[in-house]
């Protein structure tokens, strides 16, 4: 049995072509390639805050401080964010020169999480609520999903008002 085309059966035909075609124009059609454009690229250069890292992870707090010294990258907000972290959690803490730090990172990158996040810790060491409270709502405003560091904030400016306006270590 022959089925006639009428118009009723090419009208839907040729709206579903026509969304395909803009699909494909648009470039949505093709999750593949963007995939392949978020790995990292294999001549990347080697990660030089690496061994800082890795001293921090350790808890090693002066070691750190002292990679961090020798790399001298003092232009990138995550060399001085992590100045900035380990002069802050050092077994003898520096908090003015964690300040120091955490704003220099700030003032290279305005949006930096982590900066952000320790910079608000600080603050509640120092008992200056308002300050950390003003590094979370720039959070708020950074992070496009509740974020890593603004839970960890948030967290920790509940904690510090739970315990009657002091500061509260992470558990």
């Amino acid at each position: 049995m022959i089925q006639r085309c009428t118009t009723a059966h090419i009208a839907p035909r040729t709206a579903w072509l026509g969304a395909l075609a803009l699909v494909a124009a648009l470039g949505l059609a093709a999750p593949a390639a963007w995939a392949a454009d978020t790995s990292p690229s294999p001549s990347a250069a080697p990660d030089k805050l690496a061994a800082a890292r890795d001293l921090i992870q350790q808890d090693k707090w002066v070691a750190a401080i002292e990679e961090l010294k020798r790399v001298d990258d003092r232009s990138s907000a995550d060399w001085n964010n992590l100045m900035g972290y380990s002069h802050r959690k050092a077994k003898v803490p520096d908090y003015a020169a964690a300040e120091r730090y955490y704003n220099e990172a700030l003032r290279i990158d305005p949006k930096h999480k982590g900066a952000l996040e320790y910079s608000g810790e600080l603050y509640l060491m120092l008992n200056q609520l308002p300050q950390a409270e003003a590094r979370l709502a720039v959070l708020d405003k950074v992070c496009m999903l509740p974020c890593a560091e603004y839970t960890d904030l948030k967290s920790a400016i509940a904690r510090y008002k739970a315990n009657g306006n002091s500061y509260v270590a992470k558990p």
